[in-house]
This record gives C-alpha cells, structure tokens and sequence, in this order.
C-alpha cells in the first residue's frame, strides 16, 4: 500500500521551476546598420541577472544575421537546470550548489533533482529509487549487439551504437508517446538505468570477459563498480569509501549548462527524435578529444613531466608560445577562477589514495604543479587555474578503470544532465527545431560546365576508349557473366 500511495504521487510528474518570461523584455537595445536602419532589440534578463539581447525576429522582419561561431554569445535555449557563475566558481544543480549536494547528497538526489526539478522526500526516493533500480536490465536481443563489435574495439564506439540501438526496443511502434510528460520521465528512468549496465558491458567487450549482470540491491556506483570487476569466478565485494568516491565523480559531471554534448542532445531532439537516439548523438559528441578527454591528456602530461624535479622546466616551456608543451587540465572556457569541481576532485582523490594505500607518483607530480601554477603570476593573470579533469584521471586510475573507459564513465554521468535537458526541452512550448543560419563564404551562382568543356588531359581509359562506358554495356556484360557461370 505504501509503495501504491507513492507510485501514485510519482505518476504526477513534478512540475520543474520555469524560467522566467522570456518573451517580456525589461528593455530595449538600439542597433543601427550600415545602410542606415535603426532596429530595436528587446533586451532580456535571466534568474541569475544577465543579460540578453532578444535576436530572434532580426532576420525574419529585417533579413539580418548574427554570426557567431562556436555560440559563445549566443543563448540557444531557456533552461532552469543548470546554472554556472563562472566569475566566482560556482556551479548550481537547480539552485543548489554542486559541494553541498556532493557532500550531503547522492547520485538519486542529484538525479531526481535534474530530472524532477525537486529534492526528493522520503516517500519519493524510495520509490524513485525503486523504479530506478528496476530499468538497469536490457533487452537479450540487445546484448547480442555486443557480439559483433571486434575485441578490441573502443568502448566509446560500442556505446555510440548500442545507446542509438536501445530505440529500436523503446519507441512510438511500442506504444511510446514522447508528447506525454509521464513518457518522458520514463525515458529519464531507463536512459539513466540502462547507460551503466550498457557502459560494463561495453568494457566487458572491449577486454575479452564475459558480461556480469546487474544487481538491484546495489546503488548506482556500486553496481557499476559490480559490473566493470565482477567475474563470475568469483565474489567480488565492492569497496565502499571507492564507491563513494565513484558516485561523488558522476555527480560532478551529471550536467554543465549547455556543453557541446548537451547541445547536441538537445538539437537532435528538437526534430522529435527518439530519446534513445539523442542520447547516442551526445554519446558521439562527448567521445570528440576536445570535450571528453581532456583527463586523458592530463594523465599524458604528468607521465610527460616525470618527476617533481622537472616541474619549474616544464612551466617554463608552458609559458613559451613556440614550445608545443601545454598544461593540461588548467583553465575553463567558462570558469575565471578555480573550477569548483576541482576542489572536491583533489580532496577525494587523497581520500582516496589514503585509503587504497596507494602511493602514486602522479599524484604528488599534480599536487606540487597546482601549488606552483597557482603562485605564478603569469597563470593566475590570465585565470588559468585546474579543472574538473585535472585531478579525475588520477581517481580513474586508484579505481581501476583504464583510459579507454574515462570517457565512458563520463558519458554514464552525463545522460543523467542529457535526459534531463531532453526532458526540458521536449516540454517546450511551442517548440521548434534548431535551424542555424550561415554566413556563406562559397562560390556566386555560375553556370555548369560540361565535362568536355573542362579542359585537362583525358584519363588514360578515355584515350583507350574514347569514351566512358556506358551505363548499357555495363549492364549488358553483367548479363553475360552471369550466363557464362557454370551451374554449382
């Protein structure tokens, strides 16, 4: 009865705190063209007091565009998800900030709190909980996908295809209305459910072993960590303070505004695409080396720099334009000082190396750069402070998890940010798909060319032939050939 009473609150899905009016503009803007039109442009404000200039009649009433590539002035969407100041290092999950939900909270706080909109109350968790729990199975026929990959395949190439492939088993031929607000927040249950059954099995794949199914008695991180070390051998007992440590990294990296992954995401859905297939478009986005394996170099860089010893020479060559030698892992696109991420990310990874008893020299190569980046001025005026990524390789490592699967691991933290956003921008109304403009810098309309007025010297068939075979004679030899072949 008691589960009844909260799966029927649960069918009422929370209604997530909206933006404010977007269309209600606090002011306007003057701006004046070359040929000497004068256009007026709302000027809007967010939650968070900035400030936007509202372009979105500008070509249709005036035939102009705003050009910027990479969208680093352009606000693509309202959302009320995720809030970055990057000014003062402060990143907020729906209002909270990102070091006391890590610290207080956990992995189903932060997920229904991306996905609902709310923390949830005890009633909600357990059932929310329960549900979650519920959707880590896949589908048989899905795992056989896994047969086909090569051995030795990149688990971010399997996880592409075989996140795409959950669509072919959840979709509107299966009776799925994506229209539907309670469809969706289903889809949030198994995208998220089924993302760290998909990523072991992956990782299974990709090292020769056979796959270890999941257990509803674990939560999240340790039946990932169930899942990527189990053998069927024998037991495999997980870890907690590693587990922790674990669910603390998925946390961190659940959501961030919109990232080139999210935006992805949220671009493909905006043609109703199915869910599934959005999430592998991000999964795609995400596998690119400038967005999700910046900790991969980090742990290249530190292996590169040695020893302590080798640091003050290494800082210097990071400071010499004509040295290719960079600091990874230092500076954000979005954070002027310290990545709020990476403070946590340095303590627990002690924590964690305490704990394990394990003395990696990485470890005191990153901590004594940190220390003397940070003291130099040359980096500290120009804000180049650590990230999120610079420490997360090294925890990576303690745990287990080898290179190849750093960027898995962030995509199974991030469908929980994905689904959400998907999730929010679904519910859009009106919606409307993305269609950016382009400044075309191609060719004028000019008239086509016949090929025997191109000019060049003829190909050496044409100078045996005379001409290209045509499309008959082709046909006509494929007919012979097939006459001339003996019965079996």
């Amino acid at each position: 009865r008691r589960y009844a009473r909260a799966r029927r609150a649960r069918s009422r899905v929370s209604t997530l705190a909206m933006p404010p009016d977007v269309s209600e503009a606090s002011s306007s803007a003057t701006l004046t063209l070359p040929d000497g039109r004068v256009l007026e442009l709302p000027v809007l404000r967010d939650a968070a007091g900035a400030t936007f200039l509202d372009v979105r009649r500008l070509y249709p009433e005036h035939a102009v565009c705003t050009f910027d590539p990479g969208f680093n002035s352009t606000a693509s969407c309202a959302s009320a998800i995720t809030y970055i100041d990057g000014e003062n290092g402060r990143l907020l999950y729906r209002g909270y900030p990102i070091e006391e939900l890590a610290k207080y909270g956990d992995m189903m706080d932060c997920w229904h709190l991306l996905l609902r909109g709310t923390l949830p109350t005890r009633a909600q968790r357990r059932v929310f909980q329960h549900d979650a729990r519920g959707h880590r199975m896949v589908h048989e026929h899905l795992i056989r996908f896994f047969n086909g990959f090569q051995h030795d395949a990149h688990p971010m190439a399997i996880m592409v295809s075989v996140v795409g492939a959950l669509a072919a088993f959840y979709d509107k031929d299966h009776g799925l209305d994506y229209d539907d607000a309670t469809t969706r927040d289903l889809a949030g249950l198994r995208v998220v459910g089924k993302m760290t059954t998909l990523a072991a099995m992956a990782y299974k794949t990709a090292h020769g072993q056979p796959i270890v199914y999941p257990r509803d008695d674990l939560n999240l991180a340790e039946n990932f960590m169930y899942m990527l070390f189990g053998l069927p051998t024998r037991a495999y007992e997980v870890d907690p303070v590693a587990a922790k440590c674990l669910e603390v990294i998925l946390m961190l990296h659940a959501d961030h505004e919109q990232n080139a992954s999210t935006s992805t995401v949220r671009i493909a859905g905006s043609s109703k695409a199915n869910p599934f297939a959005c999430v592998a478009a991000g999964v795609a986005s995400l596998w690119g080396p400038a967005h999700g394996g910046a900790n991969e170099a980090v742990l290249a860089m530190l292996e590169e720099i040695g020893t302590v010893e080798n640091i003050p020479k290494c800082i210097e060559r990071a400071k010499d334009k004509n040295d290719q030698f960079r600091l990874m892992g230092f500076g954000h696109r979005l954070y002027k000082t310290v990545d709020p991420r990476a403070r946590l990310m340095r303590d627990m990874c002690h924590d964690l190396l305490t704990h394990l008893n394990v003395t990696d020299p990485l470890l005191l190569i990153a901590m004594e750069l940190e220390k003397t980046a940070t003291n130099d001025a040359y980096f500290t005026s120009r804000r180049l402070y650590p990230n999120v990524d610079f420490y997360s390789g090294i925890c990576f490592r303690a745990l287990g998890i080898p290179k190849n699967m750093f960027t898995v691991v962030f995509a199974v933290a991030r469908s929980v940010g994905w689904i959400s956003q998907w999730c929010e921008m679904a519910g859009d109304t009106p919606s409307r798909i993305s269609r950016p403009r382009q400044m075309y810098t191609g060719h004028p309309e000019r008239r086509f060319v016949p090929v025997a007025e191109r000019g060049g010297e003829a190909c050496a068939d044409e100078k045996e032939a005379g001409s290209f075979e045509t499309l008959e004679s082709v046909e006509r030899r494929i007919v012979d050939v097939k006459v001339a072949m003996p019965h079996p």
